[in-house]
């Protein structure tokens, strides 16, 4: 209590305030931005939290990545763009709400279950980091293996298209993740002698490429008049929330307490938190045949998610000094330049500035609602520009978001190119979504099984030795052989029923 008391009057100081608020529209402004990322946002926050002391440093981030997060929505919903990679699971759904005349509904909901999401978050951190954390510590690259495989496995239940167009862009996405260095031996592959490669392929210009340029090509290439905006302005956002809590209330604890776990999971972040509880939700729907068609459900539940994530993240970091994310990384980073050591002393030695960071959580996530309906009625706007002002403005964006991820041209050039790509795919009805997870994951993957794999010198047998680990992998393998299941359940049932009709 006396802790507490303490990080009150730390943080309840004029200036801690004022740096709260400006690090929030600071978060909601980069978070709205096509291609600037929550992980951008915090690192361009860096060099000013040096000349500040480590309360109002680490509150200015915490602040800052939770607006992030939430305003990735906005742009997802009005321009089928997501400001952030946790909002791509459910940008198409977003973006098709609002084309059925539904902007403040959506937009409504992502404000709304991303506050309480977050709020529920800090609570599971206040309450059972030691216990989660210890659980989290526990995974090994065995586990990790699952975990990445059990998310790509996601792409068939997120993708609307037939499974094996899923398939296919999931793989799309997996043989785009093995250009550049390899994990083992240090081999360039699929680089062509392009230094630029030796990375990888940058995510956020593919990101940008993959959701934004097919819209902008479109756009160029359709019968312009078709593309009017089915909504002009976007009416009182908090209306049906309140109907919406009631009918989804299970979805939003599903959706915190997933995104919780996944984000306490070292490097899992809300960018997998939200892909895996959207294709979760999907599958436990009593309508899932209304996914991708522009239903709210998803967004409830995966919006609640990656806003949780963030505060699931913060476990590892601050009870062992493991980042939860690239975040919780630069976080890290930051309370070592402050002279804070994460780990389990900083509960004995620094409580007052543990509960700062709790107290600071709390407030951002307050802050969110009156904040993101600023930036949401601000981005309403964007919606009564016409087209031909707007799009060149968005391919501007892109360009800046493409270009800022590494400061090379090589960013727009990829930008681009994948543009193409993702436009050719989605005129022949190929999903977009698991080329991304494809991209996302493949690294984490491919780095966890070569490890497994030198652990047990190439015994699959060690896979599933470790009880967490079995546990993940018969949850993966049941969900591989579920469509199989259903299938010869269904060819049972239709056999029967003719058997039945002879009779």
């Amino acid at each position: 209590m006396t802790a507490l008391l303490a990080a009150l009057d730390l943080i309840l100081q004029p200036d801690v305030l004022w740096v709260i608020l400006l690090s929030s529209i600071f978060g909601l402004f980069v978070g709205a931005m096509p291609g600037l990322s929550a992980t951008m946002a915090t690192a361009l926050l860096v060099p000013v939290t040096f000349f500040m002391p480590p309360v109002p440093a680490i509150a200015a981030i915490v602040s800052c990545t939770a607006m992030a997060i939430f305003a990735g929505d906005i742009p997802g919903a009005l321009l089928r763009i997501p400001g952030t990679p946790a909002s791509a699971a459910y940008a198409d759904e977003a973006y098709r709400m609002t084309q059925k005349g539904q902007g403040e509904l959506v937009l409504g909901a992502g404000l709304v279950f991303s506050a309480i999401g977050g709020l529920f978050g800090i609570a599971i951190l206040i309450t059972g980091a030691p216990l989660l954390a210890e659980f989290a510590l526990n995974f090994s690259s065995f586990e990790y293996f699952w975990l990445a495989l059990l998310g790509l496995t996601c792409a068939a239940f997120i993708a609307p298209a037939s499974p094996l167009k899923g398939l296919v862009a999931l793989l799309l996405g997996l043989l785009l993740s093995s250009i550049g260095i390899g994990a083992s031996g240090g081999h360039p592959r699929f680089t062509f002698g392009n230094l630029e490669l030796t990375g990888g392929v940058p995510l956020i210009p593919a990101l940008i490429g993959m959701f934004a340029l097919p819209e902008l090509l479109r756009y160029i290439l359709s019968d312009r008049a078709r593309l009017s905006v089915a909504q002009r302005r976007i009416g009182n956002i908090f209306r049906q929330q309140g109907a919406l809590l009631a009918r989804y209330w299970r979805n939003l604890l599903r959706g915190s307490l997933l995104g919780t776990v996944i984000g306490a999971m070292p490097g899992a972040g809300a960018d997998i938190a939200a892909w895996v509880t959207y294709a979760t939700s999907k599958k436990l729907s009593k309508e899932p045949e209304k996914y991708g068609t522009g239903h709210v459900e998803g967004v409830v539940e995966a919006g609640a998610a990656n806003n949780a994530a963030l505060g699931g993240a913060w476990i590892p970091a601050l009870v062992f000094g493991i980042p939860g994310d690239s975040i919780t990384a630069i976080a890290i980073g930051v309370m070592f330049m402050k002279g804070l050591t994460p780990g389990p002393m900083i509960f004995m030695n620094n409580p007052d500035m543990l509960y700062g960071v709790f107290v600071a959580f709390i407030l951002a996530n307050i802050l969110l609602l009156p904040l993101g309906w600023v930036a949401i009625k601000s981005a309403g706007r964007l919606l009564s520009v016409p087209r031909p002002v707007l799009m060149p403005i968005i391919l501007l964006f892109c360009i800046v978001g493409a270009f800022a991820s590494n400061n090379t041209v090589f960013g727009i050039v990829t930008m681009l190119a994948l543009g193409v790509i993702a436009y050719v795919m989605e005129e022949n009805n190929f999903p977009i979504a698991p080329v991304i997870l494809g991209l996302v994951l493949g690294p984490m993957l491919e780095e966890n099984f070569l490890n497994s794999m030198q652990k047990t010198l190439g015994d699959p047998v060690g896979f599933v030795s470790r009880p967490i680990a079995g546990i993940l992998a018969t949850l993966t393998i049941a969900i591989w052989l579920l469509p199989l299941v259903l299938w010869l359940r269904a060819r049972f049932r239709a056999a029967r029923e003719i058997s039945s009709a002879h009779h």
